[in-house]
C-alpha cells in the first residue's frame, strides 16, 4: 500500500540575517492511512517545526514530501491551501479559535473557505459539535467555554471538511487530565473511524497511547517504534472520499461582511473613532458642495431674471470724475431710438429714477420713481401681477398712470384695499394706479426690487424728474451667439452719435460666464478642504485595519490552516475596510444632507444634487479601497507557521 505521507530527507534552516539556524536534519518517514502516530520530543527538538512541514503550513528548506504519491514541496501558496483545506485537520494546545465568533461559526471556517453553502455548513457544524456533546453550547463564544469544551470545539473544526489527516499540537497540554483523557478518547475514535492522526506532544504518557511512537532529538529521528497495526485502514481508504468540498473559495460576500462586523464591533470605539474622519469628510464633501451649488444658482437666478442676452448702457462716471469735460446728460431716449434699428436689436429700454414721496390717504412713503417704456416688463423678465403696463399710448399722451411694485402696495394699502384704479399722490402729482406688479424679491445688491413705482417715460421726464436724460438703456438681442458683436455695433453708434467714448455696456451674458467661473472655482476650493477630511479619514482606515492586521495575526494564521488562500485573506481585510468607508459615508452623507438643511432653515441658499452626494460616498468606498488595500496585502502575505506561532 502506497504511503499516505512520505518525508524524503527533510531539512528545515531558519535564518535571521546571516545567522543560519537548521532545526531539522534529513527527516525521512512514512505515514499510511489511518494510522494513530504520535511525535515527541521535548522543546527545540524541531517537532512543531516537523508538524508544520506536515500540515503544509510551512516549506522544508530541502528534501521531497510527497502527500498520496504527489509532490508538494514546489506547490503555491494557494495550491497548499486546497491540500490543507481538503486532506488536514489541526488541533491545537491553545485551540486558536477566533475570540469573536460562536462555537458553530468557528467550526463553520473551513467550510466557508471551501466553499460550501451556508445550509450545509450549519448543518454539518450544528452535527459535529453535538456528536461531541456540545450541541446546547452553539451560539457560545470561546471565553464562555471551558478548556475541555473549547478543544472539542477545535476538533470539531479540524473534522469539517473531512480531516483525512488530523494534526494535534499538544492537543491536551492546556487541559487537566480529566479533560485531557477525553480529547484523547476523541482522538482514538476518530482513528477507528478511518482519520489519520498525528499527535504531537512532549508527554510520553500522551504518546504511549498511540500506535506509532516517533521520537526526535535535535532534529533526527532517533526512534520509530509501532506498537501496533492500523485500527481500520479499510476506513481509511474510504474517508478519502467523503471531504466536504464546494468550490474552493469564500461561499459569498455577505459572508465575508458578516465576517467584517463581527470584527468591526469587537473593537468598537476605535471603530467609531475611525468612521469620524470618512464621517466629516463625506459630511463636509456634502455640506460644502451644497452651500457652493446653492450660492451659484442663487446669483446665477438673480441674472438670468434679468436675461442673459441682455446689454446693459450706462454714462461712463470715470470719465466725468477725470475731469475730461462734458456733461452728466450722456444718453437721452433718442438713443434708446437709434439703437432699436440696429441689427439683432429686439428691443431697447430706456430708464431714468429718481427718489420720490407717494402718498394716499394719510400714508406718505419714500420709493423709488423708475420712468420707462412698454418693454420694460420684457426686459426685467418681471410680469404684472394685477391690472395692466404701460402702454404706447400712455408714452405719447403723457399719461399720469404708475404701476406700483407690491412693497408700495402693501405700504400704502395695509388694509386690503384693491389699489387699481385708486390715485395716489406722486410728489405731490395724482397719478393713477393701472397695475400692480407681481412679487420680485430682492436683487443682486440685496436691494428691494418691489420698492418702486413705475411711470411713463415721457411723464416722468417732464413732471418728476425735470430731465431729459435716462440712467440707462437695456437692450434685448435677438440671437444671443451674436451678442458681442452687436455690442460693438451699438458701442460705435454711441461714440458717432456723442463724438466720443462716453457710455459703458455691461454684456450680461459675460457676467454670467464670469459667476459661473468664480463660483466653479470656489466649489471646487471648497471640495479641495473637503477632499482632505476625506483623506485624513482614509489614513484612519488605514491604521486601523493595521493595527488590525497586526491584533489579529494569529487569527490569519487559524484562517490559513483552515484552507483559506491568499485572496481569501485580502478579500476579506478589503471588505472589513469597505466597511467601514461605507457606513462612515452614508453616515457621513445623511451629516451633509442634514447640515445643508439645518443652513436652508437658517435662510442660507442650498441646492442638493444627487452628482455630489454620490461622488461623496463613491470616495469613501474608494478611500476604504486604496488605503484598505496595503494592510489587506500584507495579512494575505503572512506565512500561516509564522501567523500561527504570534502572540
Amino acid at each position: 500500500m502506497n504511503a499516505l505521507i512520505s518525508l524524503r530527507d527533510i531539512s528545515k534552516t531558519y535564518r535571521n540575517g546571516d545567522l543560519a539556524v537548521e532545526v531539522l536534519h534529513g527527516i525521512s518517514l512514512d505515514i499510511e492511512p489511518g494510522e494513530f502516530v504520535a511525535i515527541i520530543g521535548q522543546s527545540g527538538s524541531g517537532k512543531s517545526t516537523l508538524m508544520n512541514i506536515l500540515g503544509c503550513l510551512d516549506r522544508p528548506t530541502a528534501g521531497e514530501y510527497l502527500l498520496d504519491g504527489e509532490h508538494v514541496s514546489g506547490f503555491d501558496p494557494d495550491e497548499l491551501a486546497g491540500l490543507r483545506r481538503r486532506t488536514f485537520g489541526f488541533v491545537f494546545q491553545s485551540y486558536n479559535l477566533i475570540p469573536t465568533a460562536s462555537a458553530q461559526e468557528n467550526v463553520e471556517v473551513p467550510a466557508v473557505y471551501a466553499g460550501a453553502s451556508a445550509r450545509d455548513r450549519h448543518d454539518r457544524a450544528e452535527a459535529l459539535l453535538s456528536s461531541l456533546k456540545l450541541g446546547d453550547r452553539l451560539d457560545h463564544r470561546p471565553n464562555q467555554l471551558s478548556g475541555g469544551q473549547q478543544q472539542r470545539v477545535s476538533i470539531a473544526r479540524a473534522l469539517m471538511n473531512g480531516g483525512r489527516v488530523i494534526l494535534a499540537d499538544e492537543p491536551t497540554g492546556a487541559l487537566d487530565s480529566e479533560s485531557g483523557g477525553e480529547v484523547m478518547a476523541l482522538l482514538r475514535g476518530m482513528n477507528e473511524g478511518g482519520h489519520t492522526i498525528i499527535v504531537i506532544t512532549h508527554s510520553r504518557e500522551v504518546a504511549e497511547q498511540a500506535d506509532r511512537l516517533i521520537e526526535l532529538h535535535d532534529g533526527r529521528i532517533i526512534s520509530d517504534r509501532t506498537k501496533k497495526g492500523r485500527s481500520n485502514p479499510h476506513a481509511a481508504m474510504g474517508l478519502k472520499q467523503k471531504a466536504f468540498e464546494g468550490v474552493a473559495a469564500i461561499a459569498d460576500i455577505s459572508e465575508a461582511i458578516k465576517m467584517a462586523f463581527r470584527a468591526l464591533r469587537a473593537n468598537l470605539f476605535r471603530t467609531i473613532l475611525t468612521l469620524l474622519g470618512i464621517v466629516i469628510g463625506v459630511g463636509s464633501v456634502v455640506a460644502m458642495l451644497a452651500i457652493g451649488t446653492g450660492a451659484q444658482n442663487s446669483v446665477l437666478d438673480r441674472i438670468s431674471s434679468m436675461g442673459s442676452d441682455l446689454l446693459v448702457i450706462r454714462p461712463n462716471m470715470a470719465n466725468f470724475r477725470g475731469g475730461t469735460g462734458g456733461s452728466v446728460v450722456t444718453l437721452i431716449p433718442a438713443d434708446a431710438d437709434a439703437i432699436r434699428e440696429q441689427p439683432n436689436v429686439a428691443f431697447a429700454v430706456p430708464e431714468m429714477t429718481s427718489t420720490v414721496t407717494v402718498r394716499y390717504g394719510n400714508v406718505d412713503y419714500q420709493t423709488t420713481a423708475n420712468g420707462t417704456v412698454p418693454e420694460y416688463t420684457q426686459a426685467k423678465s418681471w410680469s404684472v401681477g394685477k391690472g395692466e403696463f404701460i402702454n404706447q399710448s400712455d408714452m405719447i399722451n403723457y399719461a399720469p398712470v404708475a404701476v406700483l411694485g407690491q412693497t408700495v402696495v402693501k405700504t400704502l394699502f395695509a388694509d386690503g384695499t384693491d389699489p387699481i384704479g385708486k390715485y395716489v399722490f406722486v410728489n405731490k402729482i395724482p397719478f393713477q394706479i393701472i397695475g400692480v406688479m407681481s412679487e420680485m424679491g430682492a436683487g443682486m445688491g440685496g436691494n428691494d426690487q418691489d420698492d418702486t413705482v413705475l411711470v411713463p417715460l415721457t411723464t416722468g421726464s417732464m413732471r418728476l424728474f425735470g430731465q431729459r436724460n435716462v440712467r440707462s438703456i437695456t437692450v434685448q438681442v435677438k440671437d444671443g451667439t451674436a451678442i458681442d458683436v452687436t455690442q460693438e455695433t451699438i458701442q460705435a453708434l454711441l461714440d458717432r452719435r456723442h463724438k466720443k467714448q462716453d457710455t459703458l455696456i455691461t454684456n450680461m451674458a459675460s457676467i454670467r460666464e464670469a459667476v459661473t467661473e468664480t463660483s466653479n472655482t470656489l466649489k471646487l476650493f471648497l471640495g479641495a478642504v473637503a477632499a482632505i477630511s476625506l483623506l485624513v479619514g482614509g489614513i484612519g482606515v488605514m491604521n486601523i485595519m493595521l493595527v488590525s492586521v497586526t491584533e489579529r495575526t494569529r487569527e490569519i494564521g487559524v484562517r490559513m490552516a483552515t484552507g483559506a488562500r491568499q485572496r481569501d485573506i485580502l478579500l476579506q481585510f478589503i471588505i472589513e475596510a469597505l466597511v467601514v468607508s461605507a457606513i462612515g459615508g452614508a453616515i457621513g452623507v445623511a451629516a451633509g444632507l442634514g447640515t445643508g438643511i439645518l443652513a436652508r432653515l437658517l435662510g442660507a441658499p442650498i441646492s442638493f444634487t444627487i452628482g455630489p452626494v454620490a461622488l461623496a460616498f463613491a470616495c469613501s468606498f474608494l478611500t476604504g479601497l486604496v488605503f484598505g488595500y496595503l494592510p489587506a496585502r500584507n495579512a494575505s502575505r503572512l506565512q500561516p507557521a509564522v501567523a500561527l506561532s504570534s502572540e
